[in-house]
């Protein structure tokens, strides 16, 4: 099928499917504003350059940081000097994440690859002198892990867009998108900074249309809906959220229904690059972040959490740890997990409902003691239920029509993997 340049015709593509599949993905914010990593509380570490301007605590902290050099100067300070791709890509592996998105270019403009169009303002040309992007990505080539990218549309102070923003877009930014998906073919597009102009502006259905039909990636490419400031939620590839809400006047996932896979995206902590202010109590649980991605799950979304290295290339070690503590679990619950679907559009508190073929899971979010009955799932004799992490047998009763558990005694040492329970039921 030819796609025409138009939303229309474009909207008609479905989102692949090893992207629902996929379930769990991970978020590299990285780059200069790793060198100051610094924020205020609750704002994003990765806008440093802006706030320099806007914010008189990153005032007051550059210049008893760093004096009188000049952002552009701290590139020659991101040295990433300890950074390993193999190191990255065998965490990420063990973490259970099927897909990882590198930011290649923030709205600073600073590419994390060579690029025609970024001359000196680029990892190759300044600072590390390596293509960030080349090595994750003959890196995961070892792993089961997809290589995909996040990339600007805009760039604060381009001189070009700050001239003329759809002269920028089709003589800057769409050359700079097709050359990264032609040397790079990474399985994923997540686009961002497009807020303050509509896709006319951008020209993203002329991008799309090239995307879909001439590219490298073209069977397999998901993007995003991030290409205007009216389509998020409503145009483009997967449908993306951000800390729960999905942009423009759509509001909270929890309050819409989408017509295609959507995909979540949070940092382990607020910020997404790394923010040196942040406490370990500004950092989610294990328990958090693996019930976060059972509910998304069960709404037929992704969850894709960010890291924020640091500028030497380390991934610090509190966030290694979350996702080696998600692997733990994934790696004993995840038949409930991927290459599931929704099984209902109702919810009960405390379970989380997935399906995939003839099973139908539910995850509870309390250790199995006692019994519990699962309200969306009708009493039949032919069920079945099993726990995923303990091989003890697990009753089943009829409880006005609905599934009940009784639950035997189970010594929780003896379980394999704690803090949500998946329960499988079969026929």
């Amino acid at each position: 099928m030819k796609y025409e340049n138009n939303w229309a015709s474009l909207n008609t593509r479905k989102v692949p499917e090893w992207f629902a599949d996929a379930k769990f993905g991970i978020f590299i914010h990285w780059g200069v504003y790793s060198v100051p990593a610094f924020a205020k509380k609750g704002d994003y570490a990765e806008w440093y350059l802006k706030q320099l301007e806007e914010k008189e605590e990153t005032k007051a902290f550059h210049r008893k940081a760093f004096g009188e050099k000049t952002y552009e100067d701290l590139a020659s300070e991101f040295k990433a000097e300890l950074f390993d791709a193999d190191k990255w890509a065998d965490l990420f592996q063990k973490s259970g994440a099927k897909y990882m998105n590198i930011v290649s270019k923030h709205h600073d403009g600073y590419c994390m690859y060579k690029s025609d169009y970024a001359w000196n303002w680029n990892s190759v040309d300044v600072g590390p002198h390596r293509d960030f992007l080349m090595e994750l990505k003959e890196a995961l080539k070892k792993t089961d892990v997809r290589f995909g990218v996040y990339h600007s549309v805009y760039e604060w102070y381009n001189p070009l867009y700050l001239k003329d923003p759809e002269e920028y877009a089709l003589k800057h930014l769409h050359p700079m998108l097709k050359e990264l998906i032609t040397k790079y073919e990474p399985a994923t597009l997540f686009t961002d900074g497009e807020w303050d102009h509509p896709s006319s502006v951008w020209h993203s259905t002329e991008f799309l249309q090239w995307l879909y039909n001439e590219s490298p990636v073209r069977d397999y490419i998901v993007p995003n809906d991030r290409w205007g400031s009216e389509t998020r939620g409503r145009l483009g590839g997967n449908f993306t959220t951000e800390y729960g809400v999905i942009g423009g006047d759509l509001g909270a996932i929890d309050e819409v229904t989408l017509d295609r896979p959507f995909e979540e995206c949070r940092g382990i902590g607020r910020s997404f690059g790394l923010n040196r202010a942040e406490t370990t109590e500004d950092y989610l649980s294990a328990k958090e972040r693996i019930e976060m991605l059972c509910s998304l799950v069960s709404k037929g979304g992704n969850f894709l959490l960010n890291i924020g290295p640091a500028a030497d290339g380390t991934i610090p070690v509190i966030m290694e740890e979350r996702l080696l503590q998600i692997g733990q679990w994934l790696k004993v619950n995840g038949d409930a997990i991927y290459g599931t679907r929704p099984y209902s559009k109702k919810t009960q508190d405390g379970v989380y409902y997935t399906k995939k073929g003839d099973k139908v899971y539910a995850i509870i979010n309390r250790f199995p003691f006692g019994e519990i009955t699962l309200r969306e799932v009708d009493y039949s004799e032919s069920l079945k239920a099993r726990l995923l992490s303990h091989p003890a047998p697990v009753k089943t009763a009829n409880d006005g029509g609905k599934l009940k558990l009784v639950f035997p005694p189970i010594d929780p040492e003896e379980v394999s993997c704690g803090w949500l329970y998946a329960i499988e039921i079969t026929k």
